[in-house]
This record gives C-alpha cells, sequence and structure tokens, in this order.
C-alpha cells in the first residue's frame, strides 16, 4: 500500500465501522477451520423479486460450496509463503519482482487459466547505505554520539558517500515549517515530527491515523527542499514503536529523505528544545534507468459471456525491507484462491473470472496506468475487486456503486454472514488504488474491509514478513473475495453501473 489516494478515504470510512462491529481477532492456528455447516438446500434470506432472479437456487448452492471449500483450503498460505519466504522482497525493477511475476503466473497456468505477463515500464530504485548519528547536543558526552534508526524514503536523492553534517530543525505542521522561513531552513536538515495517533488505531480507526501522518511523508521533503534544507526526515508513519523505521513514496524533492523510527525522533525533538542539534547523515540510494515488469493478468473463461470481466487482484510488488506479506502478497494470493476453489470444485462462471497480480503499486502505479490505456474506459468490465489492507479479519466490503448494484450484492453477502465478512459500506472513493481508473471510469468497485488495527505496526517495514500473517484469517478473505466474485460473474445480470 503506498501513500494516500482517494482509495484510502473509503477504508477511514471502513475504521469507524469496525469499531460499531467491535471485531475479534481469530486465533493463530495452522490447521484448517472447517467450515460452518448449511443445509444442503441452503435458502437465503427473504429477497426482493430482483434479487431472486439473479440468484438462482443452483447460484445459491454453488455459493456454499465455495464458501465451505475456501473455508478448508490453506492453498493461498502455500502461496504466501513462496512468494515471502522463497522470492523474498519484490521492489519494481527487482530481479525478485520478475521472478515473482513468472510465478504466479505458472501458478495460474497449473489451474488452468489463460495468462498473460503485460510488460510494464517500471521504476528501479534501490537502497544503499542508511547511517545517522547525533553529533552534536546538549549534555553531550565528550568522545560520543547517538546512533539515529532510519530508512531511505522511496524518492530520495543521494547524500555524499561521507555523508553530510548539518543542524536538524525540528517541526510539528507544514504550520510551523512556513512560519520558520527560509533563513531558518536553508542548510538544514528538516525533520517533520507528526506523531501517529495510536489511541485512533486501537480504536478501529487506523486508516484514518494513517491519513493524517503520511501527508508529512508524501509532501514533507519537497516543502523542505522548497526553502532549502540540504535533507529532510519525517516520523515514520507506524502504530507501534518497535524502534523500526517505515518507508514509503513521497513527491520526488531532490534532497536526501528518510524516515526515522519514532523514538528517535522523539529523542531529537527532545534534545531539540534544549540546544542545538546536529547530525550526520548517510544515505546513498540509486535512481537506475527504468526497466521492464510485469502485471499478471489470467482469465478462467466465463461459459456464457466470456467477454464479460470480473477481476479479483492485489498487488505484486512490496517495499524491500520486509518481504511483503500483508503489502500486498495477501491480496495477491487471495485472488489466486478464488481461481483455485473453482478448480476444485469443477466450476465455471458465466463471465470471465480475470485474476490480476499489479505491479508497482507502491513506487507510482505503472501497472495499473498500463491496464487503463489498454483497456480505455473498461466497456467489458463488469466489476473489479481489490484486496490491499493486510490479511486479517475480514468485516465486509467498501463499494462503489449504484444503489441497486449495491442491493444486489446484498445476497451473496449473507453466505457470509458465518464467516463475520458480511458488511457493507457505501463509499464515493475508489476503494483501491490499482481499480482507482476502473471506479472513476463506473465500473463497480469493491475492496475487502479488514480490522486495521495492527497493520501499521508493520506496513512498509523489515517486519512485514509471514508470520504477521494468521492462517485461518487470510483463509476468512480469500472465502470472502471467491464467494462475492463468483456471485458477481455468475448473476443473471451484470451489476449496473
Amino acid at each position: 500500500m503506498t501513500k494516500p489516494n482517494t482509495g484510502l478515504n473509503a477504508l477511514i470510512v471502513f475504521c469507524l465501522l469496525a469499531t460499531l462491529l467491535n471485531a475479534q481477532s481469530s486465533t493463530t492456528q495452522n490447521q484448517p477451520q472447517k467450515a460452518p455447516s448449511r443445509p444442503s438446500h441452503y435458502s437465503a434470506p427473504q429477497m426482493s423479486a430482483a434479487q431472486r432472479e439473479n440468484y438462482p437456487p443452483e447460484l445459491l448452492e454453488q455459493l456454499t460450496a465455495i464458501r465451505t471449500a475456501a473455508m478448508s483450503d490453506d492453498y493461498a498460505y502455500r502461496q504466501l509463503a513462496h512468494l515471502t519466504e522463497n522470492i523474498g522482497p519484490r521492489p519494481a525493477g527487482s530481479a525478485q519482482a520478475k521472478a515473482a511475476a513468472e510465478y504466479v503466473g505458472d501458478e495460474l497456468r497449473k489451474l488452468g487459466l489463460d495468462v498473460q505477463l503485460e510488460e510494464v515500464k517500471v521504476p528501479h530504485w534501490v537502497r544503499g547505505a542508511e547511517t545517522a548519528e547525533l553529533v552534536e547536543y546538549a549534555g553531550q558526552v565528550p568522545g560520543t554520539t547517538q546512533r539515529i534508526a532510519l530508512t531511505a524514503l522511496g524518492s530520495s536523492t543521494a547524500t555524499p558517500v561521507e555523508g553530510i553534517t548539518a543542524d536538524v530543525v525540528v517541526v510539528n505542521s507544514f504550520d510551523e515549517l512556513t512560519a520558520l522561513g527560509r533563513e531558518q531552513v536553508a542548510g538544514k536538515i528538516v525533520l517533520f515530527n507528526e506523531i501517529f495517533d495510536k489511541r485512533k488505531a486501537e480504536g478501529g480507526m487506523a486508516f484514518a491515523s494513517y491519513g493524517e501522518a503520511v501527508a508529512y511523508r508524501g509532501s514533507g521533503p519537497k516543502a523542505a527542499a522548497d526553502l532549502g534544507a540540504v535533507a529532510a526526515l519525517v516520523r515514520s508513519v507506524g502504530s507501534a514503536d518497535f524502534r523500526l523505521p517505515h518507508t514509503g513514496a513521497s513527491t520526488p524533492a531532490g534532497i536526501p529523505a528518510g524516515a526515522v523510527a519514532a523514538e528517535d525522533a522523539q529523542l531529537i525533538a527532545d534534545l531539540a528544545a534544549q540546544g542545538k542539534v546536529r547530525m550526520r547523515l548517510t544515505l546513498t540510494p540509486q535512481k537506475l534507468p527504468d526497466t521492464t515488469g510485469y502485471n499478471v493478468i489470467a482469465d478462467l473463461k466465463g461459459s456464457e459471456h466470456p467477454e464479460q470481466l470480473v477481476i479479483v487482484s492485489g498487488h505484486l510488488d512490496s517495499w524491500d525491507l520486509g518481504t511483503g506479506a500483508i503489502d500486498d502478497g495477501a491480496g495477491v494470493v487471495m485472488a489466486m484462491e478464488a481461481a483455485e476453489v473453482l478448480r476444485m470444485l469443477h466450476l465455471r462462471p458465466k463471465r470471465t473470472l480475470r485474476v490480476i497480480a499489479w505491479m508497482d503499486e507502491e513506487r507510482g502505479g505503472s501497472g495499473s496506468q498500463q491496464y487503463t490505456a489498454d483497456h480505455k474506459d473498461f466497456p467489458n468490465h463488469v466489476a473489479a475487486i481489490e484486496s490491499d489492507a493486510g490479511a486479517a479479519h475480514p468485516l465486509g466490503f467498501d463499494a462503489r456503486m449504484s444503489e441497486k448494484a449495491l442491493e444486489l450484492l446484498q445476497p451473496a453477502l449473507d453466505f457470509l454472514q458465518s464467516v463475520g465478512a458480511n458488511a457493507l459500506m457505501p463509499t464515493n472513493y475508489p476503494p483501491g488504488a490499482d481499480i482507482t481508473a476502473m471506479s472513476e471510469a463506473g465500473v463497480p468497485a469493491i475492496g475487502i474491509l479488514q480490522d486495521g488495527r495492527t497493520y501499521f505496526h508493520y506496513h512498509h517495514s523489515a517486519a512485514d514478513t509471514l508470520d504477521k500473517v494468521v492462517p485461518s484469517e487470510l483463509r476468512e478473505n480469500a472465502t470472502a473475495m471467491a464467494v462475492m466474485a463468483y456471485a458477481l460473474a455468475s448473476m443473471k445480470e451484470p451489476l449496473p453501473r
């Protein structure tokens, strides 16, 4: 997941819902979870005439079978383990990103899907040395320094190899920076010390907290550079203080830019309140020439309307510090599981189910931009689902579509009540970065709402690893995606735009 876009606002709405639902985290367990039983001839709650027409008895039985199979299958977790532990970090432009695209493509071919690797021109930025130390501050013991934990942001330029040494100016807002003016900023290192609101996150509004704090990561370096700063640092955008820096994208500023662990940002702020603080900073990333990456596009052809497309997706690229388990290998394998369940059950939807593993969501979205260029206005796209908010317990969906379309989703949601994933939040914003253009073109767009209370503990950090994913919760998410996708692809009529 990258810096905020319109899709983030929908997720903020979700956070409000999370508090009301009082979602409980599932216990960690590695054994497959037995799916709740239903009568073999399940009758959904009373439906309107339009709902009954679109959900005939055969489809209701199929959705029951899909839910049961997905809740009992560990295919998604096994695929995620390979992506994260065998292949590893997958930054756009890297050898691992290419290998991951080839691997996912091969696995989907094994499921009988028609697979294409769509070429995408992607940026290629690599991390270098990352060190910082305080070399002058109040009360300093002679002959000592204090090490600062930090990491470069994705748009950072490099310091000289030997680093730079400059005074640090600490600000808590853009207004404070502006008030200082060029005369107090030029030649200095600016630290934006915006504190992530952990209490709000603990109350189920983590994405709201993220939206507030990440503005400084997104625009802070450019604002500092415009006033003559020689480097810019931001307090890491994360909800837990593990002395763990969180990277991310920001507007290119032409100066070195990094994220400081929350504890060290507070240390610098405390010392700056006592007097002069001077830092030696070394960041040596490289921006290499753009290279070729790949969107993985895999189709399970529809039995009646193969030209009509229902998208299930996540993004395959990740940041390089961790292994991209929650951001967003999990979303990719949920989409893969949707195809796997249909293979297991020998089901073929009426419309084509298209699995997409997007490339370069984190650094600029070139994968979704290429897809948009190739499918302008998306005339045959019936609906699009994206998961890019982790792998914790799903609460339901946020959806950008017409009121009539929302009504037609309700029977599918009824099948997910036993999973706890039957909430539906209408939104005016695209519910996923990679499906934004589809949503803006009028394609009904859906995101999976997850319990986000711990997501930003690990987001964009070295701790985004497989152990943060609870297998039973990943199965719940995959179940939600598979049930919803098959309903959209097999309803009598496509959702109205």
